[in-house]
């Protein structure tokens, strides 16, 4: 075990720091584009009209990264899940909570994008946002089950990762991720491989999302010129039932659980993470507050081991706001469109959602690849429809990200309590404050190993 002598105790700030500036620059670079395509949209909306290629050139951008960010998420999940249930029952426990609240949180996230139908004042046609209509023949309507399960199954293994197919992508990936599994240590090296390949895939997501203000102004300034500020608005109501959302999550459901099952106040532990909550909105990831959630959480009371299994696992598969994001954002979409979801094609999203999520809070930016692959997977012809979000994901990535972290704090005090590997005593005495956690005794505890880190 390492020891706080082993590294300068504030070796990870100017990590933090340098990932903060670069995505500060970003961040009001949207900004302004999106003010920009606003005023265009309304001043000239023929010149509006006319740069809706921008947001189209960026969609198709994001649409290239769906199949390979999908394919080593899930292989690499699968693989995590292989490593937690090695410990027993902390990790079966740990994988049937994940699967539990990922699919809740999918629930919240329809209930209310149904209540609220934040796009249906747009009236929008699919080729007001781009080129949706030449999509829709890919789907496969009128093939019926046996056509469905026909298309699933890809012509080769690398055929699944070329010709765009995400469903056909999401099932080579859990076989390869299977058979990696079944291998046992053997198939480790591989697993390294495909987590080196991630982070290829990563960075290239990283270098697409440079031209996220690109995309939002042409995005924007095309919505705008065509409904005027029904646009801003709706985007708006978007982006409030979100948030709003997002802290009844965390405060209601994950409170309530917490204080029943471990006696202990969510406002008190969101207090004592508050130093992470401000790097993570720095950075719009929860990734970068990782090493230090390892280390509040052993504080707290809790055993190296639980949270050895808890914090990584649920990195990948413990993605609550992500969740609520996509089955909004879907919706959204869908209503915009003029083309709703009907709720038998809901469910079967959701379904899709609980598997395709797992890994997205890698980067900042992957869950709009993820839902990219939602769309391409069951409705193709609101693929272009993605050009709507462009302008507010941004804005909508803290929350996200926030949010997963939330989750992921909770889930390990509530597993532990469950197991009995919390020290109750010391966790009270932690959150009221009368056991600080020490910054000077801090120690970065990101694994070597790429399987571990890029789950996260």
């Amino acid at each position: 075990m390492p020891t706080p002598l082993d590294r300068p105790p504030d070796t990870d700030l100017p990590a933090g720091k340098n990932n903060r500036d670069r995505t500060h620059w970003l961040y009001l670079a949207v900004i302004v584009a999106v003010v920009a395509g606003v005023i265009v949209g309304l001043a000239a909306p023929s010149t509006g009209k006319g740069v809706a290629v921008l947001g189209t050139v960026f969609v198709n951008l994001i649409r290239m990264m769906i199949s390979p960010v999908i394919f080593c998420t899930i292989v690499l999940g699968i693989g995590s899940v292989r490593k937690a249930t090695t410990v027993g029952k902390v990790g079966g426990l740990a994988f049937a909570y994940f699967l539990v609240m990922s699919t809740v949180a999918l629930g919240i996230g329809l209930i209310v994008g149904n209540l609220l139908n934040p796009g249906s004042d747009l009236h929008l046609s699919p080729g007001a946002v781009g080129s949706g209509a030449a999509l829709a023949g890919q789907s496969a309507e009128s093939r019926g089950i046996a056509g469905f399960i026909q298309e699933i199954i890809p012509r080769s293994l690398l055929s699944a990762l070329t010709e765009g197919n995400v469903l056909q992508a999401l099932f080579v990936a859990l076989l390869v991720g299977f058979a990696i599994q079944g291998l046992g240590s053997s198939g480790e090296p591989i697993l390294r491989a495909v987590g080196y390949l991630q982070k290829v895939v990563f960075k290239v997501l990283v270098m697409v999302l440079w031209l996220a203000p690109i995309g939002a102004f042409g995005a924007i300034a095309n919505i705008v010129a065509t409904t005027g500020w029904a646009a801003v608005t709706n985007l708006l109501m978007l982006m409030a039932g979100f948030y709003l959302t997002c802290l009844v999550f965390v405060f209601v459901v994950l409170g309530v659980l917490l204080r029943i099952a471990s006696r202990l106040s969510i406002f008190r532990l969101v207090r004592y993470l508050a130093r992470e909550y401000l790097l993570i909105f720095a950075t719009s990831s929860s990734e970068v507050a990782l090493p230090r959630l390892i280390a509040k959480m052993e504080h707290l009371g809790v055993q190296p081991s639980t949270v050895g299994v808890v914090v990584p696992t649920g990195y990948s598969f413990n993605l609550d706001g992500t969740a609520i994001y996509l089955t909004m954002a879907t919706l959204f979409i869908a209503d915009a469109l003029e083309d709703p979801l009907t709720w038998g094609e809901q469910i079967t999203l959701l379904a899709f959602m609980i598997v395709a999520s797992k890994g997205a809070a890698g980067v900042s930016g992957a869950g709009l690849a993820t839902l990219a692959g939602g769309l391409q997977a069951h409705r193709p012809e609101l693929l272009e429809g993605v050009g709507l979000i462009v302008g507010i994901d941004r804005f909508m990535s803290e929350a996200r990200s926030v949010t997963n972290f939330s989750g992921n704090a909770v889930a390990t005090v509530l597993i532990a309590s469950w197991t009995k590997t919390i020290d109750r005593s010391k966790a009270n005495d932690v959150l009221r404050g009368r056991d600080p956690f020490d910054e000077l005794t801090m120690v970065d505890r990101h694994d070597e190993e790429p399987t571990a880190s890029v789950v996260a």
